[in-house]
C-alpha cells in the first residue's frame, strides 16, 4: 500500500519502474499542473479534493473535514489501461477514474488553508504520475444540501493509457489476472467496494465488477480442485 513516506521519498516510483519514460511526467510538469489547477480555483473558496476511490481508504493528506458528497454528470469508470503498480506488462490492469454520464457519492476532504500546497503537492504526485487524470474543479452536493467547489480527477481520453470500453464484461478478466509490486487488481476492487458500502454509497458498476471477479475466482478455483 502506498504511504506518505514513500510517496514523499519518491520510494514508490519503484513500484512503476516498468512504465515507459516517456509516458512519465516529469516533477515540472506536475508542479505545473498543480500551479494551473490552483489558479482556476474559484475565489474565496475552500480546497476541497473529491474522494471516490482509493483516497477513500487511503488519503495519505492531513484532512480537516470529510463530508459525504455526490458528483452530478460522472461516473466510475475502469477505462484506464496499468501495466505498473498493480500491473506489469504481461498482465495489464485497470485504473479507476469517471467519465461523464450519471453520478457519483464519495467523500468530500477540506484541507487546512496552511496546509494546501504540501498536502496538493502530496496528491499530484500520487495521481499525476502519467497525467492520465485532467484535474477540474466541479461542484459537489454534501448532506447538508451544500453545494461547494472541489478538485476532480477525472479521465483524458486524449491520454493513450485511455480505453474507450470500460464495460464490466470487458474489464473484469483483466483486472483478475493482473498483479503488480503493490498487490492484485481484483484487491483493489474488493477494497473500493467495501469501502463505499462503509460509507453506504454503494456503486451498481462497483458492485456489478466484484461480482463478476468472484465468479471467476470461484471458476478457477473449481478448475484447479477438479
Amino acid at each position: 500500500m502506498l504511504t506518505r513516506e514513500s510517496i514523499s521519498s519518491g520510494e514508490y516510483l519503484e513500484c512503476f519502474g516498468a512504465l515507459p519514460k516517456e509516458i512519465l511526467w516529469s516533477k515540472e510538469r506536475i508542479a505545473n499542473s498543480l500551479r494551473d489547477t490552483l489558479l482556476a480555483r474559484p475565489e474565496q473558496s475552500d480546497v476541497w479534493l473529491f474522494a471516490y476511490g482509493s483516497l477513500i481508504w487511503n488519503p495519505l493528506v492531513n484532512v480537516r473535514e470529510s463530508q459525504p458528497a455526490k458528483l452530478q454528470g460522472w461516473r466510475r469508470s475502469f477505462c484506464l489501461r496499468t501495466t505498473a503498480g498493480r500491473a506489469t506488462t504481461n498482465t495489464p490492469g485497470r485504473m479507476l477514474s469517471l467519465e461523464p454520464g450519471g453520478e457519483t457519492h464519495g467523500l468530500a476532504l477540506r484541507l487546512a488553508e496552511t496546509d494546501v500546497d504540501e498536502e496538493l503537492h502530496l496528491v499530484w504526485i500520487r495521481e499525476m504520475l502519467t497525467g492520465a487524470y485532467r484535474p477540474t474543479w466541479a461542484r459537489l452536493s454534501l448532506g447538508n444540501r451544500r453545494e461547494i467547489p472541489a478538485i476532480v480527477f477525472v479521465a483524458d481520453p486524449a491520454h493513450p493509457h485511455y480505453e474507450n470500453d470500460a464495460s464490466v464484461k470487458s474489464v473484469a478478466p483483466l483486472v483478475a489476472a493482473a498483479s503488480g509490486p503493490l498487490g492484485t487488481n481484483v484487491d483493489y476492487v474488493l477494497r473500493l467496494e467495501k469501502a463505499l458500502a462503509e460509507h453506504q454509497m454503494a456503486d451498481s458498476y462497483v458492485d456489478e465488477l466484484a461480482g463478476a471477479l468472484r465468479q471467476i475466482r470461484d471458476v478457477l478455483a473449481t478448475s484447479m480442485s477438479a
